[in-house]
């Protein structure tokens, strides 16, 4: 199996056209008057509603409308006169604008010179006040149109808005450009705009973009530099941070990690700040901010380091120091004293100097805890894979670190992304790779497998699809483990990505990444994943044996690129020899036989260091009861599905929702009896209910180190 990846920096038409459907029934679904479609079939009746939405955001392109007001500036319909739309600028710079949408499926729309001619009849009627032919909203939009023109010489724009990648013939140009000719006699007072598909898509994903975040600071002491990047640094309020942190997480979009919630090092944070609120400018690092520009307030000119400087910091990001806005927040918010705080706080304004701002970024958190994954969220790729997903399929894709993971069925991580797309990769080499560490997957250069991942940049139907079988491999082998002991079991521990791979190898992935917005790929896929792991996993451990001898360890051979190439064309080989049924599952439990006794698995996780500290976890999905119990109480605060690990023998979780400490299964019921669950059962396994951010439960973990353990002291030559 070979994945394809060919994809062009700018997505060719049709994607474009694809992404700007998608997004124009999302705004505008709702908005827009249809009610003459009413009864007509749905192939006929979505390509009108397309070309209304169409015709609205063209309105927005021009005029800077709201949804709101660009929908109600659509007449198109019986009786429309040629125009699609009326949109009237009024104030000090008044403008009217005329729109003609042509909406196409296929990115083919025709400059049809009829339509212009149209157009410009349309345009005479207003002129001669000859409303009557229009529709009601066209008469009144009309009208309005004819009292904002008669003011003086009003520009009046013609708008085409044509779903194509290309500009019309000179013919339908001309037709323009001679109609316009007539109504400028006596002033240049008509002109034209064309509109195309590519600009269209711009406006869309712009929409979709975060609004630049504006935060007002106000320093004092303060000391500025102005060469070579402006720059200030002095001391503001708490209360001041605590209302930056209200602007929500695009705030730290240029961080390489947004808060963490409640952890060992922010609970001391939070304490320092509500007892002790005097002394946090000493024990506190301070905050860096970049922006792009800053507007200084009046001050006094003679002395202006003797008075407060007040900045406003335009698209103003936080890129060391969000741990401190947050606990800052939280602590104000429980406990007024934390007001006299003072915080340290340096303004970089970097301007359009993108690559000195990620070397700032680098730089400002290199003295603290940073792996090679945070770097991640600087590369420009993963930001425009976020912009994909969300625009092909409406999901959530988290990149940084400290990020909650989405739910499963509203999107993915960068971390589970790249497992996915390592195991769909032809070269099983990666799969195996990652049996070691995920840290490779972050590691560039020539040996790196970062960029062979990333580089060309994934479509959002490969990667979303790629992550869909690998969760159905992760859940099969879960299923299956209790049915298997000694290598069988070992083997759906240490095997997930290996046998992910096989998966990948034996389904047809040509059409993976192909446009599927039905997502029909990944649900046979998906359905077919759950047999083929059941039939992979008694010919792997058989041929484990056969090719490596029965005393080889499993994770060994699973994580050993060279046994791994070997094994995947031995295995693939015999399932493609119809030898399955030779094939012993020796391994497999008899029916009488006891589970093996495991050790607690919070203390084989700290045994064996699994999880370092402040490690984030996130509420894996429970039985279908337990999550209609609970849905809308962890709806009204997302910190409720959130907590970090602590190396705590007896409490280990430390909840971000009120920074306590409590067991996986002690947290679990905690959150039933908030929820005010009636029907709670009386226990529950919380080891497999919190997960990291791979999608690991703690249960899973601590399986793995175990079997581990004892596979070392199984190896031959050990004492």
């Amino acid at each position: 199996m070979s994945v394809k990846k060919d994809r062009e920096t700018t997505p060719g038409v049709a994607t474009q056209v694809r992404q700007v459907g998608g997004a124009l029934k999302k705004v505008y679904g709702g908005l827009l008057d249809v009610s003459d479609l009413e009864g007509k079939p749905d192939h006929e009746q979505e390509p009108r509603l397309l070309s209304r939405a169409l015709t609205a955001q063209a309105v927005r392109i021009v005029t800077g409308f709201s949804p709101q007001e660009a929908a109600r500036c659509v007449i198109d319909g019986h009786a429309d006169q040629g125009i699609d739309a009326i949109a009237v600028v009024d104030g000090p710079q008044p403008h009217v604008y005329l729109v003609q949408a042509k909406w196409s499926p296929e990115g083919k729309a025709r400059a049809d010179r009829n339509a212009v001619l149209e157009l410009l009849a349309g345009l005479r009627l207003i002129d001669d006040e000859d409303f009557a032919p229009f529709n009601p909203r066209g008469q009144q939009l009309a009208e309005h149109a004819k009292t904002v023109m008669d003011r003086g010489p009003v520009p009046v724009t013609q708008v085409v808005v044509l779903m194509r990648p290309d500009e019309p013939g000179v013919g339908f140009q001309d037709a323009l450009a001679n109609g316009e000719k007539e109504f400028n006699r006596y002033g240049e007072i008509l002109d034209h705009r064309i509109i195309l598909a590519p600009e269209v898509w711009s406006s869309v994903r712009k929409d979709l973009t975060p609004e630049p975040v504006r935060l007002t600071a106000t320093l004092f002491p303060w000391f500025g530099i102005n060469s070579p990047y402006e720059s200030y640094q002095g001391v503001v309020t708490a209360e001041e941070v605590a209302a930056w942190a209200e602007t929500g997480s695009d705030l730290f979009n240029l961080n390489i990690r947004n808060p963490l919630g409640r952890t060992p090092i922010n609970n001391a944070l939070i304490e320092t700040l509500t007892q002790e609120p005097s002394y946090f400018w000493y024990f506190n690092n301070g905050i860096t901010v970049l922006c792009d520009s800053v507007e200084k307030a009046q001050q006094n000119r003679r002395a202006p380091h003797h008075h407060p400087l007040t900045l406003t910091l335009h698209n103003a990001s936080v890129v060391n120091g969000a741990q401190t806005v947050r606990s800052v927040a939280e602590a104000l918010a429980a406990d007024g004293s934390a007001a006299e705080a003072q915080i340290g706080v340096r303004i970089i304004v970097t301007g359009s100097a993108e690559d000195f701002a990620k070397e700032t970024t680098k730089a400002t958190n290199r003295q603290n805890s940073v792996e090679a994954r945070d770097f991640i969220a600087l590369d420009p790729v993963q930001a425009a894979i976020l912009d994909d997903m969300r625009a092909e399929l409406g999901l959530d894709y988290s990149v940084r670190r400290s990020e909650l993971e989405p739910p499963e069925q509203t999107g993915c991580s960068v971390v589970e992304a790249a497992c996915a797309l390592a195991c769909a990769h032809s070269d099983v080499q990666y799969a195996a790779r990652m049996g070691v560490t995920l840290d490779v997957l972050w590691e560039r250069g020539s040996q790196g497998i970062y960029d062979v991942l990333f580089r060309p940049q994934p479509g959002a139907y490969l990667l979303w699809n790629a992550v869909q079988v690998l969760r159905e491999v992760r859940r099969t082998l879960y299923g299956l483990r209790s049915r298997y002991e000694g290598r069988g079991a070992a083997l759906t521990e240490h095997g997930v990505f290996l046998i992910a791979h096989l998966v990948f190898r034996l389904l047809d992935t040509e059409a993976i990444d192909e446009p599927d917005p039905g997502l029909e790929w990944s649900k046979d896929a998906t359905a077919k994943t759950a047999d083929l792991v059941e039939r992979l996993l008694p010919v792997v451990v058989a041929s484990i044996d056969e090719l490596f001898t029965e005393r080889s360890q499993i994770r060994a051979v699973c994580s050993d690129v060279a046994r791994c190439r070997e094994l995947s064309e031995h295995v693939l080989g015999t399932i493609a020899n119809g030898a399955r049924a030779k094939a012993p599952d020796k391994y497999r439990r008899a029916k009488a036989s006891r589970k093996r006794r495991r050790p607690n698995a919070v203390s084989v996780l700290i045994d064996k260091q699994v999880l370092g500290d402040g490690e984030p976890l996130t509420l894996k999905a429970g039985y279908p009861l337990e999550e209609e119990a609970l849905r809308d109480w962890l709806a009204e605060d997302e910190r409720r599905a959130r907590a970090t690990w602590v190396s705590h023998r007896t409490k280990p979780l430390l909840w971000a929702a009120d920074g306590k400490q409590y067991s996986p299964s002690g947290l679990i019921t905690r959150m039933w009896e908030l929820a005010n669950w009636e029907k709670r059962p009386v226990a529950n396994q919380g080891t497999a209910r919190w997960a990291t951010a791979t999608g690991e439960t703690l249960a899973d973990l601590a399986w793995r180190a175990l079997d581990e353990l004892e596979s070392a002291e199984d190896e031959p030559g050990r004492e």
